[in-house]
């Protein structure tokens, strides 16, 4: 996690250097939430600004916001909290606390991720900006889990949210993990994402890993689907890898 931190670090300064800001998508479970501790425990994390780095969350449990099952509390703990973030720039999912449904939780957040596209193309004054806003901001880093059945964020195999093509977050019921309501960003908006980071632990995942790195259809296998604009990388220890082909595995000098 260290490692994975590290890389984070170095990443998060070198887009403020290019754009002046930069976006991140948080992810939860324990390598997501280990690795944003040890961001906050690195000697390295004064490198970035972090008054002006931007958090999104990939999907949060639609549960009251003081709920330890909230991806959002969580990383507030490990990370936020330790950190000169700016409160105006944590872009946290809607709790049951605010609204009636997750539905009404996702419109919520797709508006505040539009909104925020808005705001980053009007202040975009280069040559090659496009006509119209985008319905999502810049992700210049997406990290994501996988669970053992395969999900990532809370897609789940089969299940509606994993079929969606329009909306950029839907609200999720009858979750097979509890708890079973959620929200989650869906599989077209977490693929505008500039890098997406599988971040994966634990032999628990590595038939999930090596069935989604061996191309398989992403409705039955959400993992497989992410794929990020300029690149995907999957940042998994030994075990989540057992069952990767040896061709496909790089190692990192690093760790990660």
């Amino acid at each position: 996690m260290a490692a994975i931190a590290a890389r984070l670090i170095t990443k998060l300064v070198d887009v403020q250097d290019k754009h002046g800001e930069a976006t991140v998508v948080l992810t939860g479970g324990t390598v997501g939430i280990g690795t944003l501790r040890a961001v906050a425990e690195s000697a390295a994390s004064p490198a970035v600004d972090w008054s002006r780095v931007n958090f999104w969350w990939g999907d949060e449990r639609f549960v009251a916001a003081n709920s330890g099952d909230r991806n959002t509390k969580q990383a507030r703990e490990a990370l936020l909290a330790h950190l000169p973030v700016d409160p105006d720039r944590v872009h946290e999912p809607g709790s049951s606390d605010e609204f009636e449904s997750a539905e009404e939780a996702a419109a919520d957040y797709a508006a505040r991720l539009r909104a925020a596209a808005e705001a980053e193309h009007a202040a975009d004054m280069s040559d090659d900006r496009p006509e119209e806003p985008a319905s999502l901001p810049r992700f210049d880093v997406l990290l994501l889990g996988v669970g053992p059945d395969a999900h990532v964020a809370s897609l789940f195999p089969e299940q509606a949210a994993i079929r969606e093509k329009d909306r950029t977050v839907v609200g999720v019921e009858n979750s097979p993990k509890p708890p079973p309501s959620r929200i989650s960003l869906t599989l077209p908006a977490i693929n505008t994402a500039q890098e997406i980071w599988m971040v994966v632990a634990g032999e628990d995942k590595a038939g999930a890993v090596g069935l989604a790195l061996a191309g398989a259809n992403p409705v039955q296998v959400p993992a497989a689907g992410p794929v990020g604009r300029s690149r995907t990388l999957w940042l998994i220890d030994e075990n989540a890898a057992s069952r990767v082909p040896q061709q496909l595995v790089r190692k990192d000098p690093a760790g990660a």
